[in-house]
C-alpha cells in the first residue's frame, strides 16, 4: 500500500468535497429538525455519496475508454477543472454557488438534492475519484480510493455532527479562512495533476 499515494489522495478528495465549508450549509438546510432527523438526513446523503463516487471508481475508466479519451488527456482536463474550484473557492465564488443551491431546496429532505448531490458527490468529487484510481489502476487502486472515499466521508459524519457548535465556534470568518487555505492546497494538487498527465502523454507519445 503506497502511503505517499493515500496522503496525496485523501487530501485531494477531502479540499474537494470540504467537510468544513458544508457543515453550515448543512445546518441551515435542516434549520429547526430534531437532532434524530438531521441525522437520518446525513446518513441518506452520506450513503448516497459514497454511492455515486464508488460507481465512478469502479467505472469511470470503461467510461473513458468508450468515449475514447485517454488517461493522460482526463488527467489533464482534470487537473484545471480542480483550478478552476480552487479559484472558486479562493474567491468565494464556490460558497455563493453552494449557498444558492440551498436557497433553491424547498423539499423537506434535502439528504439526496442537494447535500448528496452536487455538495458531495459533485463533478469535482467525481472528476477526483476517476483521476485517483486511475493512478493506480487494477483492484488496490480501486480499493485505495475506496478506502479514501470512505475515510473522507466518515470525516463528513463527524462535522455534520457537530455542525451547529462547530458553526458557532469558526464563525463566518474563521469558515472563510480554512476555506481559502484549502483553495490554495487544490491548486498545487491540480497542478500536480496537469504535470502528471503531460508526463503520462508524453511517455505514450
Amino acid at each position: 500500500m503506497d502511503i505517499a499515494f493515500l496522503v496525496t489522495s485523501f487530501v485531494t478528495l477531502f479540499v474537494i468535497i470540504d467537510p468544513i465549508g458544508l457543515t453550515p450549509l448543512f445546518v441551515a438546510l435542516t434549520q429547526g429538525m430534531s437532532d434524530a432527523q438531521r441525522r437520518r438526513i446525513a446518513f441518506r446523503a452520506i450513503v448516497t455519496g459514497f454511492g455515486i463516487l464508488c460507481v465512478f471508481t469502479l467505472f469511470g475508466e470503461a467510461v473513458l475508454a468508450f468515449a475514447g479519451i485517454s488517461m493522460p488527456a482526463f488527467r489533464i482536463a482534470g487537473g484545471i477543472l480542480l483550478f478552476l474550484t480552487a479559484l472558486d473557492m479562493l474567491f468565494e465564488r464556490r460558497s455563493k454557488r453552494r449557498q444558492d443551491s440551498s436557497d433553491e431546496e424547498t423539499h423537506d429532505d434535502p439528504s439526496i438534492f442537494p447535500i448528496a448531490i452536487p455538495l458531495i458527490a459533485g463533478p469535482g468529487a467525481i472528476t477526483t475519484v476517476i483521476l485517483v484510481s486511475g493512478a493506480h489502476p487494477g483492484w488496490v487502486g480501486i480499493g485505495e480510493t475506496l478506502l479514501v472515499v470512505s475515510t473522507v466521508l466518515v470525516i463528513v459524519a463527524g462535522f455534520f455532527a457537530l455542525g451547529a457548535p462547530l458553526e458557532r465556534a469558526l464563525g463566518k470568518t474563521g469558515i472563510n479562512v480554512v476555506t481559502r487555505i484549502l483553495g490554495m492546497l487544490l491548486a498545487a494538487l491540480s497542478v500536480q495533476f496537469v504535470m502528471e498527465g503531460i508526463t503520462s502523454f508524453i511517455a505514450l507519445s
